[in-house]
């Protein structure tokens, strides 16, 4: 019979779960980490999160939800460093990391689970000074990205490849997004097959649902009323980090091409933006403000900072579509998100939205980048309400396959199986027996 899992220690450090997603590094990886982690927790198995503290002000462990901690370790300046310029301090946290756990007795946590490459390192050293064993999530992958690059964007340092490369040899279990992520770790990283499993992350059906009773997507609803919405207006909606890696421009080019072809949507058209700068944008922050006066689109352009989880929710219920053209995506948390409040998607089809959207039943993926062709399907929808509205139904039923719980079952699949198969350390074993 396998032994239970007690204690999980899950390590993210170049973005914290305290962070607003949207804006920074922070994502749907956040989510991702947080969702699990409580529901974890409310399945009695504790989670210790530890994260690269960003502010002076942080305790050294905040409570984040019963079960859940959080444990900011000092690594490297408390202001917001680039990614670029983390691996130097990872000496310096995969120490403390370490240093925390050797307050306790051997065998405190039962497992370490990493999310993305940076993460895997501190867990390589902590799996062979802890003797358990080692779970790994890319979340992105080097190799996926750099062959899909969007014009102007940085591509991923060969320093990430081989930090990647290295996570892949050393993990007891991969976890990916989607069927397709984890063809890509065996085809493109050498994964050994048998230590591949794949775990869908969901969305919380609870708080990502319609308004009651679903209406045609955006259609009067009481979300535009609190977000200052026209009932008449035609929403399209991104969400995300604004980065050329999820290609906003391409919804704002789509945009121009729809008033171009038809001036009357003037006055009616919104394009939102909820998200902050991320990667190089962080560089130019006002870029995406200056493509939309450039392209005519000021006054049709909203945009907003990243919003908390039922705001959020609002903003997908407002829309009548939401647009995700991503470059690449080892999912597509915000595709999920917004079926599930019954907002169809037109998404590009790469990566996982080729899973998160059911193409023609619950929204449209797109081949490519071209803004002529996202207009073309954006036109489609506006133009035909019971088309979309067919979508909209669909595109609940689609998402509700989607919650945390079924996540979390499978995660603990996986858990207990890395558990089962890893051949204990004398020191642990005997530690354990006299326990």
């Amino acid at each position: 019979m396998p032994r239970r899992i007690n204690r999980v220690a899950t390590i993210s450090v170049h973005t914290s779960p305290l962070d607003q997603p949207g804006t920074g590094d922070a994502g749907g990886m956040n989510v991702y980490i947080v969702e699990v982690a409580r529901r974890l927790a409310a399945r009695n198995v504790q989670v210790d999160i530890f994260t690269r503290a960003t502010s002076r002000a942080l305790p050294p462990v905040t409570e984040l939800a019963p079960g859940v901690l959080v444990r900011n370790v000092v690594a490297g300046p408390f202001e917001e460093l680039e990614k670029t310029e983390l691996p130097r301090h990872m000496c310096g946290f995969t120490s403390e990391v370490l240093r925390a756990e050797a307050y306790h007795d051997p065998g405190h946590y039962d497992l370490i689970h990493t999310h993305y490459w940076l993460s895997g390192q501190a867990g390589q050293a902590a799996k062979l000074r802890w003797g358990v064993p080692l779970v790994h999530s890319m979340h992105t992958m080097a190799k996926v990205k750099n062959a899909a690059l969007a014009e102007g964007d940085t591509p991923e340092p060969q320093e990430r490849v081989i930090g990647e490369e290295l996570a892949v040899a050393a993990s007891d279990q991969l976890v990916a997004n989607t069927a397709e992520e984890a063809r890509e770790l065996i085809e493109l990283y050498g994964a050994d097959p048998a230590r591949v499993a794949t775990v869908e992350p969901g969305v919380d059906l609870s708080l990502f649902r319609p308004e009651p009773p679903l209406t045609p997507p955006g259609a009067g609803t009481t979300a535009r009323r609190r977000l200052g919405l026209p009932d008449d207006a035609r929403v399209l909606l991104f969400v995300g980090r604004v980065q050329p890696l999820k290609a906003p421009d391409v919804v704002l080019r789509a945009a121009a091409r729809l008033l171009a072809d038809d001036p009357g949507l003037r006055g009616r058209l919104v394009v939102a933006v909820v998200g902050g700068p991320s990667g190089s944008a962080r560089c130019r922050p006002e870029g995406l403000k200056s493509l939309a006066a450039e392209l005519g689109l000021t006054g049709s352009v909203r945009f907003e900072p990243p919003a908390p989880q039922g705001e959020l929710a609002d903003w997908y219920r407002a829309a009548d579509v939401t647009v995700v053209p991503s470059h690449s995506e080892s999912f597509g948390l915000v595709a999920i998100e917004s079926q599930a409040c019954g907002t169809p998607v037109v998404a590009s089809a790469v990566g996982g939205l080729r899973t998160a959207v059911r193409d023609g039943e619950s929204g449209i993926l797109v081949r490519g980048h071209d803004p002529d062709d996202y207009a073309a399907v954006l036109r489609r929808l506006l133009s035909e309400p019971r088309l979309r509205a067919r979508l909209a139904r669909n595109a609940v039923r689609h998402a509700s396959g989607f919650g945390w719980d079924a996540t979390v079952d499978k995660l603990l699949e996986v858990y207990t199986g890395a558990l089962s198969n890893l051949v204990r350390p004398a020191r642990l074993a005997a530690a354990e027996v006299t326990v």
